[in-house]
C-alpha cells in the first residue's frame, strides 16, 4: 500500500490541477457577494451630471457593464431590450459604460436601441475595476440597499435569466 501512495497523489494533485484549468469562467465567484457595492460618481453618458452609487438605493437594480467593442455585449444586448420593454419586470438596468468612446456607445445604443434607464460613463475603467470587472460583460444584481447580490460573466442568456437571476429578483423584492 505505501507504494501506492506517491502514485495516489500524484492522481489527486493532476485531476486538482486539470479542474482547475478547465473551471467554467463564468461560475468563478466574486468576493463582493453579500457586501456593499463600490462607491462611485460617473456622469452620465454624453452629460454633464453625476450618477453616484447612493442614487441606485431603494430598489432592485441590474447593472450592466458594456461595451461598444465587446462581442458578447451585442449578444445580450436583444435580451436586455425585452428585459426592459416587459412592463411585468419592473427593474432598472443601470449601463455602465467601460472603457469606450461616449459618441461611439450613443452611437450604439442610437442604432441598436436603449435598454437602459441610466447610462454611465467609466472610460477609464475605475468603477469597473473596483466592482471586480475584467472582462465585458458583465452584470451585477444590487438589492434595495446597496448589497451586491449576484454577479454574472459573460452575455446574459435567457435560461440564465430564468433560472438565476429572475428567481433571486423575486426573492430580494419581497
Amino acid at each position: 500500500m505505501k507504494r501506492y501512495l506517491p502514485i495516489i497523489f500524484f492522481l489527486v494533485l493532476f485531476i486538482s490541477l486539470l479542474k482547475s484549468l478547465f473551471q467554467d469562467e463564468m461560475d468563478i465567484p466574486s468576493p463582493l457577494i453579500g457586501k456593499n457595492m463600490p462607491s462611485f460618481s460617473l456622469t452620465r453618458l454624453g452629460e454633464n451630471t453625476t450618477v453616484t452609487d447612493q442614487d441606485i438605493l431603494g430598489e432592485v437594480a441590474l447593472i450592466n457593464v458594456w461595451a461598444t467593442w465587446c462581442v458578447g455585449c451585442k449578444e445580450e444586448h436583444q435580451l436586455l431590450l425585452s428585459l426592459a420593454e416587459e412592463p411585468s419586470i419592473k427593474l432598472p438596468i443601470i449601463g455602465i459604460n467601460w472603457k469606450d468612446q461616449d459618441q461611439l456607445a450613443i452611437q450604439w445604443l442610437d442604432e441598436l436601441g436603449n435598454p437602459y434607464q441610466e447610462i454611465l460613463s467609466d472610460p477609464i475603467g475605475n468603477t469597473a475595476i473596483d466592482f471586480g470587472v475584467y472582462g465585458a460583460p458583465e452584470s451585477f444584481l444590487i438589492d434595495r440597499d446597496g448589497f451586491i447580490r449576484y454577479k454574472h460573466i459573460g452575455p446574459l442568456t435567457l435560461p440564465i435569466w430564468i433560472n438565476e437571476i429572475q428567481p433571486l429578483i423575486e426573492e430580494l423584492k419581497q
